[in-house]
């Protein structure tokens, strides 16, 4: 969400709460039909709906953003958003918090309060365990709960469309199938906890460039086939209590005003039965949003004016908004609430203790099983024992690690050793250029006590080649930062650190790369090192994790969740799309761009990729990525045996693995599909399975049947029946085995 700078200030200079609103101070709960715990959420709520005033009724469509409210509450936290409760009813108080990554603390608006950081969602989605995405919902959710939040604006699922997105550290990749299961496992992960979790960005919020007036253009099957597939699969899985709309609009229409999106979609046919709460700033108007189908304006001081505040009075008291579209609006609201669990266990009053050495395990392991090992010539790793001289080189490795910025930062327990406020740009108000306090260096000294391990910070190549030349191994650690409301205006690494790496190289043939990225990015090194690894945002504890994959005491085990490009010229956009009259991004702080948009007119961005993002682009075209969708390596071996493949109404395939290596080691086989008529390549299924050293395991991998389906426009979804590709594979351009099965018409629908 966006803050403005003046906003912080007032954030952080902070008026103490004093005094509880009328409606707090109202009456104590009284009995009716919306406590029968054996009814509906949703009949419990409409009872509930029928006992409000029209004016509690219109106080839970709109939330305060604590930094400019003039309202004070006793309970009010500086956060996200608030929005009172109605006492006499148990309808609880809502208490809104960041947290893609953890509970959020942004620029410290709560002096001293820290959380424990997850890795980017990106890591997330590498580990292709939604085992792992559970536990990290479920972690944040536990801090949540304990902080007194009850709803989390988690669960973002937008796809990689561009490399150079500045939000794609927080989305789950490229793959509607892996990013919608791997997001609906976080959410119900957060709702374990008794609060509301989001699901967002609701939709095509795919580049952060004009992200407020960009019109998002794309032919309705294209984006039923892709984005809205993706959240269909989040939200079947997930259930989560609300879904936030995004701030772009989406073929001419904004989507918190969208009514294709909101309506004829979200709940004519997915029957979705929790409610729409807009991104902060993302309303435009009174009537067509709340006829459209949002249900909560979220963060009101953002916006123009508060537009579901005494304008939506007005326009249901002249009947230009129907009575009953407002007791809806709140039934959706109070739906979420009880479905979460939330109505019935209400969030404790004060805060409570939290475990955060157990949580920092939960983050710590998340992150190992996100790093991605793609380059590893002659077994440079894992790093043997007999390296006595390692030298690190730069990212700041001697302190700390790398992390994302804007909405989803987290302060972690631990503090931030670097912390760089930006001086300008639209991130300035609310991102900071901020590191975690795990320390690669320390982390790798504790696991090579016998070795001299020095560090250089790289600002100087030729000493940094110097070093690297005494050394048995150079470890060279590359940062981007990137960060919400700002895209990167390169996919080379910044500040000269390409030229930094050649150099090691150059000097030391047994040179490491270890990315600390909000991404993809571009390697012209890449032939000189012996070897690269992914570490993504890597979170709290990514030092440790960092660390523990190098010396192999736990696998390589991630696998890309998104393409890297060979150059920026592969892809359907190689930079961002600019508004009219705009010709290129600011360079604005370590790499990110940003244009701002207050005055300036909406444009198109035109998918005309449509479904095919990502690995389908490159399978469409015939090209062939630096790496592909699905790609890393492991420090064992693995041996594929007969595979079955089985058509009928549930397409699989059968097969064993074995581990022929002699680590305990982690293998991912993946299933695709293609057809005639049925487009390129798709994942239709996945499984991540640890072997030990010579264990052989039989797999079956079932095609999902909201991947077979294809959407006709008339006539829905459908699963066409006649003969298609199986193929398993141990990435998107690495086939196992393939084989032709004939497939029966009727597969589920995500419909």
């Amino acid at each position: 969400m966006t803050r403005r700078l003046a906003l912080i200030v007032a954030l952080l200079a902070g008026a103490t709460p004093v005094a509880l609103s009328a409606q707090q101070a109202a009456t104590q709960p009284v009995d009716g039909a919306w406590r029968d715990r054996q009814a509906s959420a949703v009949d419990r709520a409409r009872a509930l709906v029928k006992a409000m005033t029209r004016e509690e009724k219109l106080r839970y469509v709109h939330g305060l953003f604590p930094p400019m409210t003039k309202e004070r509450h006793a309970d009010m936290i500086p956060s996200a958003g608030y929005v009172p409760g109605v006492p006499r009813l148990g309808i609880p108080t809502l208490r809104e918090s960041d947290a893609s990554l953890g509970v959020a603390n942004q620029v410290e608006q709560r002096k001293g309060d820290t959380a424990t950081a997850l890795p980017s969602s990106l890591a997330t989605a590498a580990s292709f365990d939604p085992a792992i995405a559970y536990a990290g919902g479920a972690m944040i959710g536990a801090e949540a709960r304990a902080k007194t939040f009850n709803v989390l604006l988690a669960g973002g699922v937008n796809l990689t469309r561009d490399a150079w997105n500045g939000r794609n550290f927080e989305y789950l990749g490229e793959d509607p199938l892996l990013a919608g299961i791997m997001a609906g496992e976080s959410i119900r992960g957060v709702e374990s906890n008794h609060i509301v979790s989001t699901v967002k960005h609701y939709a095509l919020n795919s580049q952060e460039t004009g992200r407020n007036i960009l019109d998002a253009r794309i032919d309705e099957k294209a984006l039923r086939e892709s984005d809205l597939l993706a959240f269909k699969i989040a939200i079947d899985g997930g259930k989560p209590g609300s879904v936030m709309c995004a701030y772009n609009k989406v073929n001419g229409d904004y989507a918190c005003e969208n009514r294709f999106l909101l309506t004829d979609v979200l709940r004519d046919e997915w029957r979705y039965p929790g409610f729409v709460m807009s991104d902060w700033g993302g309303v435009h108007s009174t009537e067509k949003a709340a006829l459209a189908g949002l249900d909560q304006e979220s963060g009101q001081e953002l916006d123009k004016q508060i537009f579901f505040g005494r304008p939506l009075a007005d326009a249901v008291a002249a009947g230009r908004v129907p009575e009953a579209r407002l007791d809806e609006m709140v039934t959706r609201i109070l739906t979420g609430v009880i479905a979460s669990g939330l109505y019935d266990n209400p969030t404790p009053a004060t805060a409570r203790p939290i475990d955060y050495a157990a949580h920092a395990e939960v983050a710590q392991r998340a992150a190992e099983a996100g790093i991605v090992l793609l380059k590893n010539d002659r077994d440079i790793l894992p790093l043997a024992a007999t390296a006595k001289r390692i030298v690190l080189i730069g990212g700041h490795a001697d302190v700390g690690v790398l992390s994302g910025g804007g909405s989803s930062q987290v302060r972690s327990v631990g503090g931030a050793p670097i912390e760089i406020p930006l001086t300008k740009g639209a991130a300035a108000s609310f991102a900071r250029i901020t590191y975690h306090a795990s320390s690669p260096l320390r982390a790798i000294r504790a696991l090579a006590p016998g070795a001299q391990v020095t560090f250089v910070d790289g600002r100087d190549p030729a000493a940094a080649a110097a070093a690297a030349k005494a050394a048995d191994v150079a470890i060279v650690f590359a940062t981007q930062w990137q960060t919400e409301a700002q895209d990167a205006v390169s996919l080379s690494l910044p500040d000269g650190q390409d030229a930094l790496i050649a150099a090691v190289a150059r000097a030391n043939p047994r040179s490491v790369v270890v990315l600390e990225t909000g991404g993809p990015v571009l390697m012209p090194w890449m032939g000189e090192v012996a070897g690269i690894v992914q570490a993504w945002y890597p979170g709290q504890r990514g030092g440790e994790a960092i660390a523990r994959v190098l010396f192999g005491q736990v696998d390589a085990s991630g696998r890309l969740p998104i393409s890297f490009p060979r150059t920026p010229t592969q892809l359907p956009r190689p930079h961002p799309v600019l508004p009219a009259g705009v010709t290129a991004l600011t360079d604005a702080s370590s790499n990110a761009g940003v244009v701002d948009t207050g005055d300036l007119a909406p444009f198109p961005v035109d998918y005309s990729e449509g479904s095919n993002v990502g690995y389908r682009w490159y399978a469409a075209r015939g090209d062939r990525p630096l790496f592909p969708f699905g790609y890393g390596l492991s420090y064992s071996r693995f041996r594929f045996g007969a595979a079955r493949f089985t058509g009928g109404a549930s397409p699989a395939v059968e097969v064993p693995v074995t581990n022929v290596g002699k680590r305990r080691a982690v293998v991912v086989p993946q299933l695709y599909v293609t057809g005639t008529g049925q487009g390129p390549l798709r994942l239709v299924g996945f499984q991540r399975l640890t072997l030990a050293p010579g264990e052989t395991r039989r797999v079956a991998i079932a095609a999902d049947p909201r991947i077979m389906a294809r959407w006709t426009a008339g006539s829905g979804w459908a699963t066409a029946p006649g003969r298609y590709r199986l193929t398993l594979a141990t990435d998107a351009q690495s086939p196992v085995a393939s084989g032709e099965v004939s497939v029966a018409a009727g597969a589920q629908s995500p419909g």
